[in-house]
C-alpha cells in the first residue's frame, strides 16, 4: 500500500514520550488495516463476539488510543472518503489478494497448518462500511475527535498538519510525504515485536519520525520532484515503469529535472493527462476545513454499553483501558493554563 521509498529517507527513532502534549492525525483505514491484520487468534481467525461479528477493530483502537492518551499524546484519527477513479484497479487488485489469501488461510486450516494459517489470515483483513461505523461510535464515546476527509485520508491529515493544527501525520505509508505532511510517524500503532513474513524471528518495533523537509534538501530535490519519482515507481493511482524502484528514480528524476524529460530520456510514453492527474492527486488534493478538533473525557457508560453488553469484552480490562484517559484532564489543565 502506497509508495515504497526504501531507505531513500532518513528516519529518526523516538518513543510515545517524545511525541508527548503533540497532537497527532492518523491514518485511520490504515490503522484498522493493522488491527484487523494482526489482532487474531493463533489459527488467524479474527477476534468475534458471541454473535460471530468481528471486534479486532474495536480492541486495538481502545487500547492503542488508551495508551496514546496516558503518553500524553492527543489524538486524531481521519477516515478516507471516495476514492479516485484512477484508484479503481489498486481497489480490484487488492480485492483478488485478499480473495485469493482467504482461500489459502481455509486450505491451511484444514490441513491443520496453523503457521500457514494465520500467515495467510493476515492478508484478508478488510475495513466494511460498519466497521467503519463501528469504529467512529467507539472514538466518539471515548472522547476521541476524528475527521471525515472527502477523499484520500492521507492528503486530509497531512494538510491539517500543513496548517498547524496538527504536528505530525502518523501512518505505515509514505504518501503523506507526498501529500506535503511536514512531519511522518511511522510504527505508532505497532510498537513492541513484531514477527518478521515467514520466519520465527521477532523484531523490536519502535516509532519512528521522517522530516519532509530535511530530507528533500539532504537529496537536493522538491516536493513536486518526489511526486514525479513515485510516478515513475508506481502508485495507487498509476502503474509504474519496470524495473525503476527508489534509487534509480531519484537518479532519474535528479538528472531529468522533472518527468517529462525523464520519459524522453527513458524513450517511454505515459498518458500526459493521466500524469497531470496523479501529479493533482498528490499536489492539489480536495480537503476539508470542516472539523473541530475536541478532546473530551470518555463517557464510560456508552463504552462499557458498547464493548461489554454489545462486544462481550472483559468489564476489567476495558475500565482498566479507560483509567488511562484520565491523563487527558492534565492535558485539558495545561491547554488552560497556557
Amino acid at each position: 500500500m502506497g509508495v515504497d521509498f526504501g531507505d531513500l529517507f532518513e528516519k529518526k527513532k523516538c518513543s510515545l514520550k517524545d511525541l508527548s502534549h503533540k497532537i497527532i492525525a492518523i491514518d485511520a483505514y490504515n490503522a484498522l488495516h493493522q488491527f484487523l491484520s494482526i489482532i487474531r487468534q493463533r489459527d488467524g481467525t479474527p477476534l468475534m463476539d458471541a454473535k460471530g461479528r468481528i471486534t479486532s477493530h474495536l480492541s486495538g483502537l481502545l487500547y492503542r488510543t488508551a495508551n496514546l492518551v496516558e503518553a500524553g499524546i492527543k489524538p486524531i484519527y481521519v477516515f478516507d472518503g471516495a476514492p479516485h477513479p484512477l484508484k479503481a484497479k489498486t481497489i480490484a487488485e487488492r480485492r483478488e489478494i485478499k480473495e485469493e489469501a482467504e482461500r489459502k488461510w481455509r486450505k491451511a486450516l484444514e490441513k491443520g497448518e496453523i503457521e500457514e494459517a494465520r500467515k495467510r489470515a493476515q492478508q484478508t483483513s478488510r475495513v466494511t462500511d460498519e466497521i467503519v461505523k463501528q469504529s467512529k461510535n467507539l472514538l466518539s464515546a471515548l472522547g476521541i475527535p476524528f475527521v471525515q476527509a472527502p477523499s484520500e485520508g492521507e492528503a486530509q491529515a497531512s494538510y491539517m498538519a500543513r496548517k498547524g493544527d496538527v504536528y505530525a501525520v502518523a501512518s505505515q505509508d509514505a504518501d503523506s510525504l507526498l501529500f506535503g505532511a511536514p512531519v511522518l510517524v511511522r510504527n505508532l500503532a505497532i510498537t513492541g515485536r513484531r514477527k518478521l513474513p515467514g520466519k520465527q524471528v521477532y523484531v523490536k518495533v519502535e516509532p519512528e519520525i521522517i522530516e519532509l523537509e530535511d530530507n528533500l534538501k539532504r537529496l537536493g530535490i522538491k516536493r513536486e520532484q518526489l511526486v514525479d519519482m513515485a510516478i515513475l515507481i508506481g502508485t495507487d493511482f498509476n502503474e509504474g515503469i519496470e524495473g525503476i524502484g527508489p534509487k534509480k528514480s531519484y537518479e532519474i528524476i535528479k538528472r531529468a529535472g522533472n518527468l517529462e524529460n525523464a520519459l524522453k530520456m527513458l524513450k517511454v510514453e505515459m498518458d500526459e493527462e493521466m500524469l497531470n492527474e496523479v501529479r493533482r492527486i498528490f499536489l492539489d488534493p480536495p480537503v476539508t476545513d470542516n472539523y473541530k478538533l475536541e478532546w473530551k473525557l470518555p463517557d464510560e457508560e456508552k463504552v462499557l454499553s458498547m464493548l461489554c453488553d454489545e462486544h462481550q469484552f472483559s468489564e476489567s480490562r476495558v475500565k482498566s483501558a479507560l483509567e488511562k484517559f484520565s491523563s487527558m484532564e492534565k492535558l485539558f489543565k495545561q491547554n488552560r493554563l497556557f
